[in-house]
């Protein structure tokens, strides 16, 4: 087997970029606008096809089993991760793909096989999201609950994961969780010892995790000064078990050649016609089982909830865009997830006046 390339998220640019939730019915946007997001699968080959081609690091998959209600009842379609990346992984060539799962939900043994699959479908571009869950009412449909230690669980499963491609040899593993007999699973990942891995965590207990187990850190700011405190917690929890963790965040973008236009769309689609009864349940099931964002949000800030699942927007020309990429980039990030209202009408005008003008700002070489 030839050597693979190093995988997108560990590339030359100083701040990576990917789009997030194309795989899902209305992305993270929670609007009845009729030009939201449907996510059919020629929407993601167009919108996946246009972030590759324009040389975006990554595309990232949300993990949703059922959708929010309201008038759209948001999200409930959504394809299965595994399989969206490996059939993105054939219709690519450059871009790093993603898997989201939830780790109660997947079997280890069958996570390893899957993820190895992907790996050599797309030459070493997989990347795995790891997710404990949150939502109590999508577990039960799996007769599942969630866990009082979910990432006590969830270090057992990438242990079993990681073990599994390493291993020349059939092994029993014996935990608190997961108690097996004789595991292998060939092939292995073509990246070794396996798949760059990232987790999305605001609180303790899911960034100790990431400091031990994972490449990237997915975490939320309500403002970008905020930004700096986050990263500097994670570097000291990486430098304790002697890793370096990189961070990453999530933004929504609303991008026009004019400042009033870029906020007028904001303003339609996040609130004029967002859908209410959607949002309140989403914000509402977030803040009770949700350890994703600082709690403050959730009473300061619906629009985002609404505009894109609670994370940062950046609103504004492009040249107001890259402004707030570099105030992110200074803080210590090295990268975020895009989410947009329609990927496939905004992200080509997003790349061809964005992708430069952050090139001009050191941000990018390509």
């Amino acid at each position: 087997m030839p050597k693979p390339r190093p995988h997108p998220l560990k590339g030359p640019n100083r701040f990576k970029l990917g789009v997030f939730s194309t795989n899902a019915d209305g992305g993270l946007a929670i609007t009845t606008v009729p030009e939201r997001w449907r996510a059919a699968w020629d929407d993601n080959l167009t919108a996946v096809g246009i972030a590759d081609r324009a040389g975006l690091e990554f595309a990232l998959p949300i993990a949703r089993w059922k959708g929010f209600g309201g008038v759209t009842n948001v999200r409930e379609w959504s394809f299965e991760t595994f399989t969206w990346a490996a059939g993105l992984a054939a219709a690519t060539r450059d871009i790093g793909l993603f898997m989201t799962v939830h780790v109660p939900l997947v079997h280890p043994v069958y996570a390893a096989k899957a993820l190895a699959t992907v790996d050599h479908i797309s030459g070493g571009r997989a990347g795995l999201n790891i997710v404990c869950g949150w939502n109590p009412a999508e577990f039960a449909m799996f007769g599942a609950a969630l866990d009082q230690d979910a990432y006590g669980r969830a270090g057992e499963w990438i242990e079993i994961i990681e073990r599994a491609y390493g291993s020349s040899e059939p092994f029993d593993y014996a935990g608190r969780f997961y108690d097996l007999k004789g595991v292998v699973s060939r092939p292995a990942s073509v990246q070794a010892p396996r798949p760059v891995t990232m987790n999305a965590a605001f609180g303790p207990p899911g960034r100790a995790f990431a400091a031990r187990h994972c490449d990237f850190l997915f975490s939320t700011f309500s403002d970008i000064d905020d930004g700096a405190g986050h990263v500097a917690d994670m570097r000291a929890r990486s430098a304790e078990v002697g890793r370096e963790v990189g961070v990453y965040t999530v933004c929504h973008v609303v991008c026009r050649e004019t400042q009033q236009e870029a906020e007028a769309y904001y303003k339609r689609y996040a609130l004029d016609e967002a859908d209410h009864a959607a949002v309140d349940d989403h914000m509402a099931k977030k803040k009770e089982f949700a350890g994703s964002h600082d709690r403050d949000a959730f009473d300061l800030y619906r629009q985002r909830f609404a505009g894109g699942a609670g994370s940062y927007p950046l609103v504004g020309t492009p040249e107001r865009i890259v402004e707030d990429l570099v105030r992110i980039a200074d803080q210590g990030y090295a990268g975020a997830a895009l989410t947009f209202v329609n990927y496939a009408y905004e992200l080509p005008f997003f790349c061809d006046r964005v992708l430069p003008l952050m090139k001009q700002a050191g941000l990018r070489t390509s």
